[in-house]
């Protein structure tokens, strides 16, 4: 049976997110519009203030709507400690441990020449900079355990090992291959207490 139009692209525009394949598309869209129209229109309310209000943290690039996030704001957090992050869903999942009271920087991507993504790409000019005006005594990288993942630590730890900076990375609890989103509040608080300090 062919489908409007409409549905037709609100189908296939829900298969952007993760997860989400042709059948869940089709099975959210007929939902929203057929037995939940209210909450397809407070979802779509959502989406649109999201994208007009969000933004980089102009500090450590988190996505939020202030220009500086309220953990870059935060006195209470130690500033001598800052954790390098892929993605914001990353500094999310750390945040819930309630393990790590530093400060962050979240690098929104990680190196892949093959897809045109470099150190420019991923601000590590504005991280260096950071840490040589911020008095931190260690830096936490806190990436995937891919082979991206694991380029870009050491990429990291060049630019960083001339400074008197102790850098450290996550170690046993997190999969090889996992992403940390997907890692339990356990094996993350794991992964913290037993970082290891990365060395070339």
């Amino acid at each position: 049976m062919k489908v409007s139009k409409n549905i037709e692209n609100l189908m296939s525009s829900l298969q952007i997110l993760p997860g989400v394949g042709p059948k869940t598309a089709k099975r959210l869209s007929l939902f929203l519009l057929g037995e939940n129209k209210e909450g397809a229109k407070n979802l779509s309310s959502s989406i649109d203030s999201a994208l007009s209000s969000v933004k980089h943290c102009k500090t450590c690039g988190v996505l939020n709507d202030l220009d500086e996030c309220v953990i870059c704001t935060d006195l209470s957090r130690d500033e001598k400690y800052l954790c390098i992050v892929e993605s914001t869903s990353d500094l999310f999942a750390i945040e819930e441990t309630n393990e790590f009271q530093g400060k962050y920087f979240v690098l929104n991507g990680l190196l892949s020449p093959i897809d045109g993504i470099g150190p420019d790409e991923l601000n590590i000019k504005k991280l260096v900079n950071l840490c040589a005006h911020r008095e931190i005594k260690e830096v936490i990288i806190a990436l995937n355990s891919t082979l991206e993942g694991e380029a870009t630590s050491y990429f990291l730890l060049e630019n960083l090992k001339a400074m008197d900076i102790k850098v450290t990375k996550l170690a046993e609890g997190v999969p090889a291959g996992g992403d940390l989103d997907y890692v339990d509040n356990n094996t993350l608080k794991r992964a913290f207490s037993w970082r290891r300090e990365l060395r070339d």
